[in-house]
C-alpha cells in the first residue's frame, strides 16, 4: 500500500528547506512584522462558545480524491464560512497534495475575524513563524510526522508566538505525544498512509484519550477531525465527548461550501 503521509512528509523537508534559503527567517519575519504584532484569535474559545463548534476548511484538493473545487477563491469561501456559523476556520497552506498556499491563509486573515487554523504539515520550526506571520491563530501538529520530544519542542515555540496548538492523533501508540500540552486534541479519522476516513475512529480512541487526559487540571477540548458528512455524526460525537468538529470535504466538494455549511449546522442544532 502506498504510504501518502510518508511522500507529504520527504516532499515537506525540501519545501521547506527552499522557503528557508529563499526568505530567511529575519526577512521572514520583518515582511509579517504586522501580522506579529496583531493579538491572535483563540481557536479554543470559539470552538467552546460556538456550538457545534464547525471548523470550516478552505481545501481545494485532495491527494485520495484529486480535485474537490480547483476553482475555489478565499474571497467567495472563508466570508461565507464566517456568515454561515463556523467557529473556526481551516486553510490547508500545501501547495503540491492539496492545492494551497500561503497566500491563502494571508487573505484569510484579510477578510475575516475568524480564529485561522494554518492546517500543514509541520517539520520545522521555521513553518511556526510562517503561520503567525501570515496570519493564523492556531496551527496543527501531525504526532505521526513528529517524535514526542519534537511535538513538545514546536508547542512550547508556537506558545511563545501566541499561537494555539491543535495536535492530532490517529493511534493509541500516539497517546505519548500528548504531554505536549496542547490547547486541542484531535482524533483524525483518516489513515494518513492510505487516506481512507471512519468517523467511528473518533469513537473507538476517544476514552484512552480522555483517560490519557484525566490528570491534566485543564484539558484540551477534543476535536472529531475529517470523514464527517451529516449532522447526525456531529451529534453523536459531541454526546461521546468532543466540542470541535474538522469538516473540509463535505463543504468544499459543493458548488458554494458556506451554504452547505449553514445548512449543515441547522442540521446538527434541531
Amino acid at each position: 500500500m502506498k504510504d501518502i503521509l510518508q511522500d507529504i512528509v520527504t516532499n515537506k523537508r525540501l519545501e521547506v528547506e527552499r522557503q528557508k534559503q529563499a526568505v530567511p527567517l529575519p526577512l521572514l519575519l520583518g515582511l509579517g512584522s504586522e501580522q506579529l504584532e496583531r493579538p491572535t484569535r483563540s481557536m479554543r474559545r470559539s470552538i467552546a462558545a460556538c456550538p457545534p463548534g464547525i471548523i470550516a476548511e478552505f481545501k481545494r484538493k485532495s491527494p485520495s480524491k484529486g480535485w474537490l473545487h480547483p476553482g475555489a477563491r478565499v474571497a467567495d469561501v472563508v466570508p461565507a464560512y464566517e456568515a454561515g456559523g463556523a467557529a473556526a476556520c481551516s486553510i490547508l497552506t500545501d501547495t503540491n497534495f492539496f492545492g494551497g498556499s500561503l497566500g491563502d491563509l494571508r487573505e484569510a486573515r484579510r477578510l475575516s475575524r475568524l480564529p485561522l487554523l494554518r492546517k500543514d504539515f509541520v517539520v520545522d520550526a521555521y513553518q511556526l513563524y510562517q503561520a503567525r506571520a501570515m496570519g493564523a491563530d492556531a496551527v496543527l501538529l501531525i504526532a505521526a510526522c513528529l517524535t514526542p520530544a519534537q511535538c513538545s519542542d514546536f508547542a512550547g515555540l508556537a506558545h511563545t508566538l501566541g499561537l494555539e496548538v491543535l495536535l492530532e492523533i490517529h493511534s493509541e501508540e500516539e497517546l505519548e505525544h500528548l504531554h505536549a500540552q496542547a490547547d486541542m486534541v484531535g482524533i483524525n479519522n483518516r489513515n494518513l498512509g492510505s487516506f481512507h476516513t471512519d468517523v467511528g475512529h473518533s469513537f473507538q480512541l476517544v476514552e484512552a484519550v480522555q483517560q490519557a487526559l484525566a490528570e491534566q487540571a485543564n484539558p484540551p477540548l477534543l476535536i472529531s477531525e475529517s470523514g464527517i458528512s451529516d449532522p447526525s455524526s456531529v451529534n453523536k460525537l459531541r454526546e461521546a465527548g468532543f466540542s470541535g468538529f474538522l469538516i473540509g470535504e463535505t463543504f468544499m466538494k459543493t458548488e458554494h461550501p458556506g451554504e452547505t455549511l449553514k445548512q449543515f449546522i441547522g442540521g446538527a442544532t434541531r
